[in-house]
Order: structure tokens, then sequence, then C-alpha cells
């Protein structure tokens, strides 16, 4: 059993900021309620993701698979407290799975499609994973051989698809030979509390490695009534959900939002601005999230609304970039959508400035409530069960007065309780009143009206954000010593308008040696490194700049690499 702290458990129950109930029990609830209302919509183009029709099911449908597949894993040997690795798009089968893993009392730890040996390596060795269950195919890259690959020195390990493929077992086929009777006994004898961990969700910061967030089922319940009411969701809403099942901001801001509004979800990958579009419309979407970036085109060039429906698309999620006022704005007036600014990370770090508390555009984009800090009032539930604050990162003074930046700490309901299996990482997390440091740096917006609102600033921890995924560059830059036509190099974020940054590479050459960017890139494709973390800007230096002890010093590097960049 991996549970939260007890003592935590119960203050928190007791006041009544985590429910106490399942992921598993609000499902079937919400199941027993809805019954045969369309509950679950496939990608329109889920044939080309993974060769299967797309599929449109009720929530009575969604609860027969569940229970399949949740007998399907009882008969491949999983038992409750088993740790599982998905890699899996965003289809119907990806929810099934999470539900009956819910159901199961199973730990899920879900990875992106793009992760690759180098990355996934880590996460089987650091979870000891009992399973990992992925589909055979997926833009082309042969994801069954990866893993039988994988498991082949991890002989504990089984490898589960879902569909047929050349090595592993056919979960598809699996729950259509199994006995759905044989799980509600299980169940009955192995019960699973709210306060087990559900999820392990990866995340990166300035270690080299991805680092494990677990959550338990309180986190996730609660998870989806802050978002609910931050995002002004309603029961009933269409959501459509355009981000894999792989972290906060799908299973919080989506999946269990769906799961307590008892609505319908509408699935997308990947991202695709035609199909989205289209989606929105044909589906009446109530509700969705996209990138800035995105927003900001559609505004810029409204002939791609011309022909698409949004009369009942009343507010979309934004975040992982700056938003502006003019944004914000233009939605309002242009269609009569309310934009939500979201700041958020596994951990459960988050922020919301949605049109309840903050009803101004302008206000909206900039700040953020100030929610649970001291002497402030807001009426949520996410200002009850959450305590912020801001530290001097130097001096560890708390900042009370508007103007200076300070590191953002938050403890509460919506905290994680510290990295898997990782107690140094877990020890330099959180300060010494047990407070969560986020790396993130805010200050207090002003005087007068302005002193309830934060101010985004920077960030204290060198962490590289690109399009809403936390990137180390420490690991990057681990991967890169090797480089053949490298002496030394080193990476760091630049400041990106539709990504919020991309990485950039400094290197020093060798004696005689031309590196180019494609060098460098493919240096970190033959590691077998994740597409997504492969540098797009490479800066040729005669030296890194170091401190006293010799580590590289990043924010001088940034000011070299953005000023050579300049300068080109």
């Amino acid at each position: 059993m991996f549970c939260t702290d007890a003592a935590r458990i119960a203050d928190y129950e007791g006041r009544g900021w985590w429910m106490g109930i399942t992921v598993d029990a609000l499902f079937q609830e919400t199941a027993a309620q809805c019954g045969d209302a369309l509950a679950l919509v496939d990608p329109v183009n889920r044939q080309q993701l993974d060769g299967q029709a797309p599929e449109r099911l009720s929530w009575a449908e969604i609860r027969d698979r569940v229970e399949r597949m949740a007998a399907a894993l009882l008969d491949q040997g999983l038992r409750k407290d088993d740790i599982v690795c998905v890699q899996l798009p965003n289809t119907a089968d990806a929810v099934i799975l999470f539900l009956a893993a819910s159901r199961l009392g199973l730990i899920v730890s879900p990875v992106v499609m793009q992760y690759r040996e180098h990355e996934l390596s880590h996460i089987l060795d650091r979870t000891g994973a009992v399973a990992f269950i992925t589909i055979p195919m997926f833009h082309r890259h042969d994801h069954a051989a990866m893993g039988a690959g994988l498991l082949a020195s991890r002989p504990g390990t089984r490898l589960l698809t879902l569909g047929p493929a050349s090595q592993g077992v056919d979960l598809r086929a699996a729950m259509e030979a199994t006995d759905p009777a044989q799980v509600a006994p299980y169940i009955a004898a192995h019960p699973t509390a709210a306060g087990e961990v559900l999820t392990i969700c990866w995340t990166s910061g300035t270690e080299s490695r991805p680092k494990g967030v677990p959550r338990d089922h309180n986190h996730w319940v609660l998870n989806a009534r802050i978002v609910a009411e931050a995002g002004g969701m309603r029961d009933g809403d269409v959501l459509l959900n355009p981000f894999p099942l792989v972290n906060i901001g799908s299973i919080g801001g989506q999946v269990m939002p769906w799961l307590l509004l008892r609505g319908r979800m509408v699935l997308h990958h990947p991202f695709d601005l035609p199909l989205f579009l289209t989606q929105i419309a044909d589906e009446g979407v109530t509700y969705t999230i996209a990138p800035p970036a995105i927003l900001t085109a559609l505004l810029k060039q409204p002939e791609l609304l011309r022909h698409t429906d949004l009369s009942r698309l009343r507010a979309i999620g934004s975040g992982s970039a700056p938003l502006s006022p003019w944004l914000i704005q233009g939605w309002l007036d242009q269609h009569n959508i309310q934009i939500c600014n979201i700041f958020g990370s596994n951990e459960g770090a988050s922020l919301f400035s949605g049109p309840g508390d903050v009803p101004d555009p302008t206000e909206r984009a900039r700040y953020f409530p100030r929610f649970g800090a001291a002497g402030q009032d807001f009426t949520g539930i996410i200002h009850r069960v959450v305590r912020t604050r801001l530290v001097d990162p130097d001096s560890g003074q708390e900042i009370t007065m508007p103007g200076r930046p300070g590191e953002l700490r938050i403890t509460g309901a919506a905290t994680f309780s510290g990295y898997w299996r990782s107690p140094e990482l877990t020890a330099a997390a959180f300060d010494d009143q047990g407070w969560f440091r986020t790396g993130d740096l805010f200050e207090i917006a002003g005087e007068g009206a302005l002193s309830r609102f934060y101010r985004f600033v920077g960030r204290c921890k060198e962490i590289i954000v690109r399009g809403g995924v936390n990137i180390s560059p420490a690991e990057l830059d681990d991967l890169l010593t090797g480089l053949p036509q490298a002496r030394e190099a080193a990476t760091v974020g630049i400041p990106d308008p539709d990504l919020g940054e991309r990485i950039a590479v400094a290197l020093v050459p060798r004696d005689g040696a031309e590196p180019t960017l494609q060098d460098v890139v493919d240096w970190l494709k033959r590691a077998d490194v994740a597409v997504f973390k492969r540098p797009e800007r490479l800066v040729l230096l005669p030296a890194l700049p170091r401190n006293a002890m010799n580590k590289v010093q990043r924010d001088l590097l940034r000011k070299q690499v953005m000023a050579a960049l300049d300068a080109a």
C-alpha cells in the first residue's frame, strides 16, 4: 500500500477538503446515474493513430469496458499496488485503462508517446513497473519492439499491447476472452483507500533525469473540483481534451472534471487545428484548453474561424506561456468566450486567473489571485485548500511588500507529498516549514486593489519550459558530454512567443571542428532522446561562463546565447 501521510489524510478529510472517495467510486456513481448517455468520443482520426475505428461510448459501455479491462489485467497477474508504465495515445483505450487501474488499486505511470529508450529505462527502473502497456505502432515507430527490447533485461516486467504485435500479450484480445465477473470479488477482498497513490507522472527540473510525482485519489478528486470551479465548468459540459493522459493538465484538467460533472469528453490527438475546430463545432464543445499561440493565431486570422460554429463554446483554459490582455479581450469581444489563465505543475502548485475571481481581461492576463495568502479573501474552493506565500530565495525572508520578486511557495490539499522514492530530491523541494518550493518567481502586483494579485516574473530554477513541458538542461548537458566535435556544451531556454521557450545549445568546439545544429540533434537522436528535448538553436562560444565552483552560470550563459542569436 502506498499512502499519503495518515495525519494529513485525517486532517484534510476532516476539513472536507478531501472527499475520501476513490476515482473509481466517482466513476461508478457517474456511470450508474448517466447510463446510456453519450460520454466519450474518440479522435476522428483514430484509424490513423492505431488502426482502430473511432468510437462513441456511453457511460454504460465505458463501465463494461472498464470491467473487462480490469479482468484482463487480473488474468495477466497484475494485483493491487502493482505499478504499470503506460505509453498510449489519447484514445478511449487510455481512458478505460486509467479507470480500470483505479478500480483495481493499481498505480499508473503514464509517459508521453515521444519517450524512447533513454527516458523509459529510467522510469522502468525507478518505478519497478510490473507491466509496460503500449500500442504496437504509432507514427511509424514500433513501440512493441521497443518495449520488448527494454524488457529483455527486465524479466519481471510484462509487455502488454493494445492490439496484436509480434511480441507481448494483446490486451484487447484478452479483454474479449476474460470473465469480468471476477473483478467485483477481487475488489471486495482488496479495497483501495482514497489516500493511496493512483498515478506517478513525470516532470523535469534542475536534476539530470525525470522525477516521479505521485498523486493519490484524494488529490485527483479535489483537482476536479478546483479546475471545474476555476474554469466556470457546469454539469453536463462537453470537454474537448487535446492532450494525452500523462500529466495534471489532461488528467486533472479534463478527465477528472468530466467524471465529476457527468458530461462528455471528446478526445483529440495529435494537435491538428482544422480537426480541432471541426470537433468544437460538430460536438458542441463548451470548454477546452489550447496554448496561447493557437488562440493568438485564430484571432489574427479570422478566416480560419469563418465557417466554424463556436456558439456553444463558453470558455477556454490556456497557459504554458504568457497571455496578453489583447488575446483575452479579443476572444470576449469577438466570440463571447472567456479565457482562463492557468499556471500549474504536476506537483500541484497551481494558480488560476478566471473570469469569476478576475473579471477584468487585462488583469486576468497579467495577474493571478493570491489564493491562500495571509490577509486575502476569495470565495472559491482553491482559496480554502491551499496556502501561498513569496520568499526571498537568498535570505529566506517572506515578502509582503509589492514589487519585490520572491519564490512562490505553496502548501495544502492540492500539493503532492514528495517525489517517488527520492528522499534527497524531496528534502530539497520543500522548505523547513514544509512548503513546496515551486522555483517560480512572482511579486505582489501593487498597492491597493492590486495587492490581491501575484505577477509572474520568471524562474529561479534552471528548467526549460517548452510548450508547457519541463525539460532539464542538466540532463541534456550530460548527454552532450561525449559529443565528438565539442570540448564542452550546455543548454539554456530562450524566449519564444509560441512555446514559451525553445532549447538552445551553447557549444565550445574542439580545435578544428565546425559543429552544426544537425550534429547536436543527430547525437541526441542516437541516444534515443525524446524529440521535444532536441535543441533548435546552436551558438558557438570560446568558453562557457563558470563560477568559482566551476559550475556553469546559466543566467549569464543565457544572456550570451541571446546576444549571439540577436547579432546573427
